[in-house]
């Protein structure tokens, strides 16, 4: 009834109707096949299989400084499959993948999932993709100006020993400073690839503890994964987009799975912060309202 209805409608509206009907108005029964309630979830224990589930578009040198995170903390707890999502047109993205591909990593495997740019700009078409093909015990959605410092990876190991809850996150992460187009940061990670660091101490606290799973910080049951994709049963999620969608359908994915998640304390979370977008075209009006907006409004 649900789905026929909102695919009668057009973008623009079936996208107004999908977030009042996230936020807990309309039964969430009427956009998935599985009940989460009916799936099993294995509570398993000793080394665990971790898929972390990045997009990048224009971020070539914000993807430089998660994967090396992966290289420079990795964990023997986890087998991790570092997956990333990504244009094949995306200039600033085939040397980075290039370069990291040829690093050996133990208990690391390198995903790299090309999609024609209309489906990277709706992140929940490979968020999708990836939760029903996945093989591995969690499932972490993220995106590629988060890193995994010191500490992040194993900690989050051992906090997931014996659980089987359907979605997880960390209760805090820290942040850089709102940087600049030609802040050190940035401009080394335009620099041939490296594998790169940046020093803990560039990051502060942002906020409070977090009170759900949010966006690049939603790490989902294996189980839960497979059996219910990430908004599959959505038409307006799933299909694809000339220009890059706001991610409103992260919300509806919690309304799905009935979980806004359980905090863990994991340390290290950290966030690149930077003004300027890679998802407007450099130099528009529109990414230079949206800098000046970002920069007023940051604490």
């Amino acid at each position: 009834m649900g789905r026929a209805f909102i695919n009668k409608l057009s973008d623009g509206v079936a996208g107004l109707f999908l977030r009042f009907a996230a936020s807990g108005y309309v039964p969430a029964s009427w956009f998935r096949d599985v009940d989460p309630k009916s799936v099993e979830k294995a509570k398993r224990s000793g080394k665990l299989s971790l898929e972390i589930v990045s997009h990048c578009w224009n971020y070539g040198h914000l993807l430089t400084y998660q994967l090396s995170s992966v290289v420079n903390h990795r964990t023997d707890k986890f087998d991790i499959t570092m997956t990333v999502f990504y244009a094949v047109e995306d200039e600033s993205i085939k040397p980075v993948l290039e370069f990291f591909e040829k690093i050996v990593v133990p208990g690391v495997r390198w995903n790299w999932q090309p999609l024609p740019k209309e489906k990277i700009f709706r992140r929940s078409i490979g968020r999708n993709m990836a939760a029903k093909s996945t093989q591995a015990d969690w499932i972490w959605f993220t995106d590629c100006d988060i890193v995994f410092h010191e500490g992040c990876l194993e900690t989050l190991a051992r906090e997931l020993q014996g659980r089987d809850d359907t979605l997880v996150f960390p209760l805090r992460d820290q942040g850089t400073e709102l940087l600049e187009e030609g802040e050190g940061v940035l401009r080394q990670g335009r620099a041939a690839p490296a594998v790169r660091e940046i020093a803990l101490s560039e990051f502060t606290i942002l906020s409070a503890e977090r009170q759900k799973a949010k966006g690049a910080f939603q790490i989902a049951h294996g189980d839960i994964a497979r059996s219910c994709g990430y908004c599959e049963k959505i038409g307006l999620y799933q299909r694809p987009s000339d220009r890059w969608r706001k991610t409103y359908e992260d919300r509806a994915f919690k309304w799905l799975i009935g979980s806004q998640g359980t905090g863990l304390d994991i340390p290290s979370v950290c966030q690149i912060r930077h003004i300027v977008k890679g998802r407007y075209k450099q130099d528009s009006l529109t990414s230079k309202f949206r800098a000046s907006i970002r920069k007023a409004q940051d604490p």
